[in-house]
């Protein structure tokens, strides 16, 4: 069994097992039918036993349909399924397999005791409370709250049954996971896409004055995918599917099912609605004035899943703008645009690589606060755990002259900083004297330190934690972690680094932002050397440790 369950939980499973034996001498029922008197419907989920199709009925009519690997005896894991919409009715549940005993209710998830104090449950990023999570779908900004959506398995700690998730928050760190917004339908299985908030009532969707959050979204079936829309007047808490669904179907012209993942925004200048849609081989530009009706425009190679497109002042100045289009590696080009084409300017750059994936940027962030937030996919297991995918620390995206020109900078949004209390300072000193002062640090679940590493003798120096290389930096190669990086000064001996640990991950942060990866953090293992700088007589300078509050502590 993953996780550390309570006690309370060990005796359920073991009195769930036993019935389930008994339950297997006498003739298996394909279906139950259950009042719904409680919140959830627990169900457990084995990993020794193949995917079979779970069908709710109610009223004689389909409710849902999921696979799920539901577990005849002693669980892996404990999911749920929020059924409070359907409290006072009767539901049928129909499962070609075993198990169906199993399930039960109750107005907490199963091993609620140990929620967000798991033993590899990050504690400065979000994750949901079971399930798969992937790409971050629809991120938008409205009425004090930041709307998270992604791509969700709410049945699995595998990829699956693809809805979207949905979490907000007030502040971009502390999220409230909400219930799934977007089911799977019969067009298909929810895959990625934005959100935007229709002011001006393009698409006849407000209600009563209150402005429509409008979502562009894929569906998917193992044969098309086609974009959908849907709508919600409730602040994002429920959905109504457009009826005309979908609003674009396009795998004839590109002859190629590829063809997913919409952003949409608003280009004032035309009063037109833009999508960015990945299709076949690049991204593809459609205009629309009322987010039904779409109009294929222009297309750009050499790009892949989860577009994005959206304007920066270089250096912060209004009068010196340029477009950014990228994919979901996290490469890049910069440009102009003029609602209907986008003409690169540049090649294909890259400001982050590592666990990063998928990133998106929040729509509709007030004008007042100016930044362009984005926050990505963290593809880090979390091993035992009946969760599965984080999403990484928020960040702000800059355009920066450069050497080489304007180029794309990413940090950590100034709301992190709410979490850290900081707890050790030294202006200059030895490698061997900062490690004597780290020792004590190295078993800490989250930390951050930021330094100055001044190379001297050595053409490489770094930072391990427990014999795992957080970072080096290869001055003879020019590479950061094996990656190549360029400084802005490339005769300088010395590299800035911000890194943040968490229980399962770890993101660095290189030269205020030039530069930043995110990687998976090892268990410890035999190496008994805790944080560690290395390198031949090098000097670390300007160190900070922070200690940093769990963003869960509140709950």
């Amino acid at each position: 069994m993953a996780g550390n369950y309570s006690n309370n939980m060990k005796l359920l499973h073991l009195f769930l097992f036993i019935n389930a034996l008994l339950a297997a001498t006498a003739v298996h029922a394909k279906d139950i039918s259950i009042k719904i008197t409680k919140k959830y419907l627990n169900l457990p989920v084995s990993h020794q036993i193949p995917r079979s199709v779970m069908v709710f009925e109610v009223d004689g009519k389909a409710e849902r349909s999921f696979d799920i690997r539901l577990a005849p005896g002693l669980a892996d894991y404990w999911m749920f399924c929020d059924v409070s919409a359907l409290k006072g009715r009767e539901l049928t549940i129909t499962y070609n397999g075993q198990g169906l005993e199993q399930i039960y209710q109750a107005d907490e998830i199963a091993g609620h005791e140990a929620l967000y104090s798991e033993a590899n449950r990050p504690q400065l990023h979000f994750t949901t409370r079971r399930g798969w999570i992937n790409d971050p779908n629809g991120l938008v900004y409205y009425e004090g709250e930041y709307h998270l959506f992604y791509q969700h398995n709410p049945y699995e700690r595998d990829w699956g049954n693809m809805h979207w998730g949905h979490a907000v928050s007030r502040d971009l760190i502390h999220w409230e996971e909400l219930p799934p917004a977007l089911f799977p339908d019969g067009q298909g299985t929810m895959f990625s896409g934005s959100a935007v908030i229709d002011y001006q009532n393009t698409a006849g969707f407000n209600k009563g004055g209150t402005p429509a959050m409008v979502v562009i979204y894929t569906a998917d079936t193992p044969e098309r995918q086609v974009q959908c829309i849907a709508y919600s007047t409730d602040r994002g808490r429920t959905f109504t599917k457009y009826e005309a669904n979908p609003v674009i179907d396009s795998k004839e012209k590109w002859n190629s099912k590829d063809t997913r993942d919409p952003y949409v925004f608003r280009y004032e200048p035309n009063g037109e609605w833009v999508m960015i849609l990945n299709e076949r081989d690049g991204h593809s530009v459609y205009t629309s004035p009322d987010l039904k009706d779409w109009q294929y425009e222009s297309h750009v190679t050499g790009f892949w899943e989860c577009p994005a497109l959206f304007e920066l002042p270089v250096d912060g100045n209004a009068n010196n703008k340029k477009w950014v289009m990228y994919g979901a590696s996290g490469t890049y080009m910069t440009g102009a645009f003029n609602g209907k084409t986008f003409t690169p300017e540049t090649g294909k750059y890259y400001y982050t690589t590592g666990a990063l994936y998928a990133a998106q940027t929040f729509a509709n962030i007030p004008a007042a606060d100016g930044r362009r937030i984005q926050m990505a996919w963290g593809r880090v297991s979390h091993p035992g755990m009946p969760f599965n995918g984080q999403m990484l620390i928020p960040t702000a995206l800059e355009l920066r002259t450069t050497k080489d020109g304007p180029r794309l900078f990413s940090s950590p949004v100034k709301e992190f900083d709410r979490l850290q209390a900081l707890i050790l300072q030294r202006p200059t000193l030895p490698a061997k004297e900062a490690n004597e002062l780290l020792a004590p640090y190295g078993n800490a679940d989250c930390l951050r330190l930021q330094f100055t590493l001044r190379l001297s003798h050595a053409t490489d120096a770094g930072l391990n934690l427990y014999g795992q290389q957080l970072m080096r930096y290869d001055l003879n190669s020019n590479q950061v972690n094996g990656v190549f990086y360029s400084p802005a000064d490339m005769t300088s001996m010395e590299i800035t680094a911000d890194v943040i640990i968490d229980k399962t991950s770890v993101e660095v942060f290189i030269d205020n932002g030039a530069y930043s990866y995110c990687i998976e953090r090892k268990p410890q293992g035999s190496n008994r050397e805790g944080y560690h700088f290395w390198g031949n007589a090098i000097e670390i300078k300007d160190l900070k440790v922070y200690t940093l509050k769990s963003v869960w502590k509140q709950r």
